[in-house]
């Protein structure tokens, strides 16, 4: 009996213990989610930025998601979300300022409907990419191969996005730069062409490479 009331007491005193353990771990990794989240959203906005100086075509190419695919295999959906969002808030305003030439056409055509798919192709691009890569992950032979689908698949929900936008509300416009050609031919050859072969190359490259680095080193 006195045994059993030694236990106790003892099992009393490291709960609290255990618990307030617990509790600065869950805290630590909130933390330490929420920089690296921060980080990224930093990094999105300078990339977004400094890619407005580079440009091929009459659009400026997405190298901003990579950090997007690589933050959304890291820290989930919600955040890749998150990066997408930076992105498109990012887009939007060189869209208002001027400083993307054809987005400030189509801000000076439809404000709200130009925001709104800066915002939506962006948010979805994040999203479903990351949600992809967490349904597959583990669940393929070579957790590489789900990095590589969703690393794909961001780039092609983002064009993809803007191309039916462009379709939906803005095709006088589209049909004005087609400068009368046809309007599907323009979408894949002026909307989507090299940009997006680009784009898409530089994900397939280095976003498994650098995701599957910081993976293992988490792991360490």
């Amino acid at each position: 009996m006195r045994s059993h009331l030694t236990d106790f007491h003892i099992y009393r005193r490291q709960r609290p213990k255990n618990q307030e353990e617990n509790m600065k771990n869950n805290m630590h990794a909130k933390v330490k989610r929420t920089t690296e989240a921060a980080f990224l959203a930093a990094l999105v906005a300078v990339l977004q930025i400094l890619a407005y100086t580079v440009k091929f075509g009459p659009f400026n190419m997405s190298f901003v998601l990579v950090p997007v695919v690589i933050g959304g295999v890291l820290l989930g959906p919600g955040v890749g979300g998150f990066l997408g969002g930076v992105f498109g808030a990012v887009v939007s305003i060189a869209c208002v300022t001027g400083m993307d030439a054809g987005g400030f056409i189509l801000f000076s055509a439809n404000p709200f409907c130009c925001i709104l798919l800066c915002l939506v192709k962006g948010i979805a691009a994040g999203y479903i990419s990351a949600l992809v890569y967490r349904v597959l992950a583990g669940k393929l032979r070579f957790n590489m191969l789900a990095t590589m689908l969703s690393t794909i698949l961001a780039p092609a929900v983002n064009t993809g996005l803007f191309c039916l936008g462009m379709a939906l509300f803005f095709y006088d416009t589209l049909v004005a730069w087609a400068g009368g050609s046809g309007v599907i031919y323009y979408m894949f050859t002026g909307l989507i062409g090299i940009n997006f072969v680009i784009e898409l190359l530089l994900n397939v490259i280095l976003c498994p490479i650098i995701s599957e680095a910081v993976l293992r080193y988490k792991k360490k």
